[in-house]
Parts: structure tokens; sequence; C-alpha cells
């Protein structure tokens, strides 16, 4: 059993993103600490290869916790609302396995922190490890402040259930792209019981019905309970603690590759580069003018152990490329919407 250990979910469609992820752990974090890749779906080939270089990379081979989360999940979401009344199929881009991360909970790892793939790590986490000492769970972002409608959990639906105050319902509420927890805090009984409560009593209308098949809106209800501790960074007493982490959404200054929040230059703990499609920096890695903030960041740490592999220019993007570009990204939300 290891004592302390990283996370990450990945499969060959990241492979860039999970590259550029463990050359920033390596850089910013250790070059020691022991990574852990679980299996997104069976398409390693690339992943394979290239951890055979990293001998403090491994993959997850337990498949028996990864079916035990897949039968929870699917079990769950056929009793969600959203499937009984649209007799629909799962929508495409629904059918992943981002659940899967939850295996972290079964690895051997006894405190772990968990990286989405599409995250560059950007300060050590010592921090996260002390607040583990305390806290089931460490989190850092700002999910708790998004207005009711796009929450994860229906916080009037939980509150009326369970008597709890909207603000305390509020303040348990977080992404699932970063955090810190301990090994065996869902085990095989807990989830039992989760599926009871979900199922048999219905909680899983507490999730909101846009959120249906997301692995985050799942995470919310399984830690609502009091009885699990949590620290988000982004509700400390300590200014200091409170930073951005979005590429899309935040301004970082940049002082030798390591990102700081704008405000008073606070150290951030990941930059994470959500709603960019993998494709895109796959291209990007290729040379492509790709419109990704923050990529010259993520080509210095895609890039770091072969500098001379890193595209000297970035090649304008056709019109007829732009042009698909557009006409993909505007389908994606349509789909979305109908769904």
């Amino acid at each position: 059993m290891k004592t302390v250990g990283i996370y990450t979910l990945a499969n060959d469609a990241v492979y860039d993103q999970l590259v550029a992820l463990l050359n920033s752990i390596e850089r910013n974090i250790s070059p020691d600490i022991p990574v852990c890749i679980i299996p997104y779906n069976q398409q390693l080939k690339l992943i394979t290869e290239e951890i055979k270089s990293r001998p403090n990379v491994s993959l997850f081979e337990n498949w028996e916790s990864i079916q035990r989360w897949d039968n929870f999940v699917n079990q769950v979401w056929d009793a969600h609302p959203r499937t009984q009344e649209s007799r629909l199929t799962r929508p495409g881009w629904y059918k992943g396995f981002v659940h899967r991360k939850f295996a972290a909970f079964d690895g051997d790892f006894e405190r772990f922190i968990f990286y989405d793939a599409d995250s560059l790590a950007m300060k050590p986490i010592n921090d996260v490890l002390i607040k583990l000492d305390t806290y089931d769970l460490v989190f850092d972002d700002w999910e708790h402040a998004k207005p009711e409608a796009a929450t994860d959990i229906n916080l009037k639906l939980a509150q009326s259930a369970t008597n709890i105050a909207e603000a305390q319902l509020r303040s348990r509420i977080h992404c699932n792209s970063f955090f810190g927890s301990h090994r065996g805090l869902f085990g095989i009984d807990e989830l039992n019981n989760l599926m009871h409560h979900l199922i048999e009593k219905r909680e899983v209308e507490w999730i909101n019905k846009k959120f249906w098949w997301s692995s985050s809106a799942l995470f919310n209800y399984m830690t609502m309970d009091s009885k699990y501790s949590i620290f988000n960074y982004t509700l400390s007493s300590n200014n200091e603690d409170k930073t951005g982490n979005c590429a899309n959404a935040d301004l970082f200054v940049n002082i030798d590759n390591i990102l700081y929040n704008q405000e008073r230059l606070k150290p951030i703990h990941r930059i994470h580069y959500m709603s960019y499609p993998a494709s895109d920096f796959a291209r990007l890695c290729h040379g492509e003018d790709v419109d990704i903030r923050y990529r010259e960041e993520f080509l210095y740490y895609r890039f770091l152990k072969q500098p001379e592999q890193k595209p000297q220019q970035l090649k304008p993007l056709t019109v007829t490329a732009k042009t698909n570009q557009l006409i993909k990204k505007v389908m994606k939300k349509i789909k979305r919407t109908i769904a």
C-alpha cells in the first residue's frame, strides 16, 4: 500500500494532454511521486508506450472496481426521471466513462489527489495533504457560487427533503476535476446504501435533469451527507487560498511557466482547460493555430522533455477549417440543447 499518490483518467484520445499533465507534475510537484492512470476505455496503446519511460507512472488494473462503478452509475441513471420521460437512448456524449475516476477510492494510495487529464499542475500538493489529515474531501473550485439553475443539485428539492438550509447545502457543491481524498471512503457497503437512497427512495430526483449522466452531479449527491467533512479552498477564511483555475474564464500571470492568480499573484493548484476538446490540443501540437487560452503554457509542458519537437510557428487555419470548426461547435450545442 502506498501512502500518497496522484490519479488521473485518460485514454489515447487525450494523449497530448496527459503527457503535458505528467510533465507538469514532475516539474511542479515532484519527479518521484507515483501517478496512476485510470483507463477511460481500452484505447491505451500510446499511453502504454509512454509510461515505459516513466517509472513512477502506472495503469490502474483493478477492473473489478471499474466494473463496480460502471454498474453503480448505470443503475442510478437508469432510474433518473430523464430516462423515463425521454424514452430516448442516452446521447452519445453521455455514454462515456468519466465516472471511472471514482475508482480512485479503491486504489493503492491511502491519500490521493485526482487531476482531470485536461489540466496542468502548477504547485506542490503539500497543503492539500495536510488538509487531508483533517478532512475527508478537499476541493478547489467555484461551483458553489453558480446560479441555482446551473447547480448540479436541485437545492430547493434537497432542502425540502433534508431540512438542511440551502446555504449549507450550497457550501457542499463542488466540481470533480480536482479533488483530494482517502482510499475506501466509498466502499461496497456505502455504494449499496447510496443506491438504496437514490433509487428506492427516489433521491436521484434531486439531481437536476439538465445534468443527467454527469459524474460531477452524482459526486455532489454522494458527498452531500454531513458525515463527510469537506474543505474547499474557495470557501476558506484565508483569502490567500482563493484563486481561479479555469483557462477559459480566469486571468493568470505566467512566471517561469507557473501560473499565478492575477490578484496578488497567488499560486494556483492547477489550470483546467475545460470546454476545449482533445482534438484541439492534438491539432495545436501539430502546429495549427488553434484558439486555446494559455496555449503557450500547454505547449511548454507538452514538449518539456522534447523541446525540439515543439512547433516553432503555428500555422493559421484556412477559411474552410475555420468554417468546419464553427459548424462542429454549433452542431454540438444544438445536440446538447435537444438532449
